[in-house]
Order: structure tokens, then C-alpha cells, then sequence
């Protein structure tokens, strides 16, 4: 069965473009009102099924993340990226201002792997290519694995960490994006940034790490 396919159109029509407060290089779609996006995802869209639309925000791990790469170029200068958990797709784009040679944008949601083509060229970037679940595969022909925002619930962090550490151990830099969420091991990883992210929904900053697999 061929992978389901989101119009770009929809994406555009149900967002407004803005650049996010600690990346403000980049420009994403973003929603205003996330439960009107999800009542459209399932009204126009031919359903969203359980997934919220992550896509359409820009998360503090990811902000955090795409900041890092842009500030400390050499991580992705000329090397193959994959970006776990695209979302909208705000750090592979990083990734490829930052200089990287390549970029694989994974993302479960078919929703997501659309925001990151019509995000991709809203900022005029090529050589992103996009994808789903690779979770189960093993990481071959990376360099860097930057995943922003993956550790968002015990379930999930159980599928992601694995995967992790099969490409840590198979040689790949390996980059993790988070507001503090008690799921990441944190006794594992090596902080190498920290930043104050303003929040995705309401006021106030949120403490951000990016974390090095080590």
C-alpha cells in the first residue's frame, strides 16, 4: 500500500507562516488554533486519525536543536543527516543552512512529511527528502541523527532509544533536543547546550537541553 499523501494546499490554508522566536533564520507554517487544524484534518483531509498536529508548531527541543546546529555548523558541515521526528521539519531545514550534504526528514505522520516539503520550500532549501517510520531499520548512510522533541512519552522513548544507540554504535553523531521531559535518561547524555525556549502553548520559557549521546 502505497504511503498516504497530505496536499501541500491544505497545509498552507490552515496555517500563516512565522519564524519561531529562537530561529528566527527560518520560516515555518504554523496553526494559531490547533484544535480548528485538527477538526479540519479530519473534515477536509479524509481524517487525522490519533495524531495531533505536532507538525504545525515549533517545539522547544526542536527550536532548541535547530539552534545548535546553526550556531555550531561544523556538526553538520558536509555530512549526512537524518532528522527523527521531523515535525514540521524546522531542523532539517537547520541542517541544511547549517551546511549539511544531505537531509532524511522522518516522520510518522503523513501530515508532517508534507509541512516539511512546503516548509522546505517556503525558506528555499533543497535536498531534504522525507520519509516514515525508520525505527525498525537499521540507520545506514548517516552521519548525524538529530531528534527533537522524540521523548515526549514512555512509549514512544522505548521505541526511540534503541534506535539511538544502533546508530551511536554504528558510528553517527547523535543529537537529542529536550525541554526536560522525565523520560530521557538523562544520566546517559552529555549536555552540550542549553537554552531558555519561550513556550509553544502560553507564557513563559522552558529550560531546553540538546544532549549528546556519548
Amino acid at each position: 500500500m502505497s504511503p498516504r499523501v497530505v496536499p501541500a494546499g491544505f497545509v498552507r490554508a490552515h496555517t500563516r507562516v512565522r519564524q519561531p522566536s529562537s530561529v528566527p533564520e527560518v520560516s515555518l507554517h504554523v496553526a494559531d488554533d490547533v484544535v480548528a487544524l485538527w477538526e479540519a484534518m479530519e473534515t477536509e483531509a479524509g481524517g487525522a486519525g490519533d495524531a495531533p498536529p505536532f507538525w504545525a508548531a515549533a517545539w522547544p527541543g526542536g527550536q532548541a536543536l535547530a539552534r545548535y546546529v546553526l550556531d555550531t555548523p561544523d556538526v553538520v558541515a558536509g555530512r549526512a543527516v537524518l532528522d527523527l521526528g521531523a515535525g514540521s521539519g524546522l531542523v532539517a531545514i537547520a541542517a541544511r543552512l547549517a551546511g549539511a550534504r544531505r537531509v532524511l526528514a522522518s516522520d510518522v505522520d503523513p501530515f508532517s512529511r508534507t509541512a516539511v516539503r512546503v516548509n522546505a520550500e517556503l525558506n528555499g532549501v533543497t535536498g531534504i527528502s522525507v520519509t516514515g517510520d525508520v525505527l525498525a531499520r537499521e540507520p545506514r548512510g548517516v552521519d548525524v541523527v538529530l531528534a527533537g522533541d522524540v521523548c515526549y512519552d514512555r512509549e514512544m522513548t522505548e521505541r526511540v532509544l534503541p534506535f539511538l544507540d544502533r546508530a551511536r554504535a554504528g558510528g553517527c553523531e547523535v543529537l537529542v533536543g529536550d525541554p526536560g521531559r522525565p523520560y530521557l535518561p538523562h544520566d546517559r547524555l552529555t549536555a552540550v547546550a542549553v537554552r531558555e525556549i519561550p513556550e509553544t502553548e502560553g507564557p513563559g520559557l522552558r529550560r531546553t537541553t540538546v544532549w549528546r549521546l556519548p
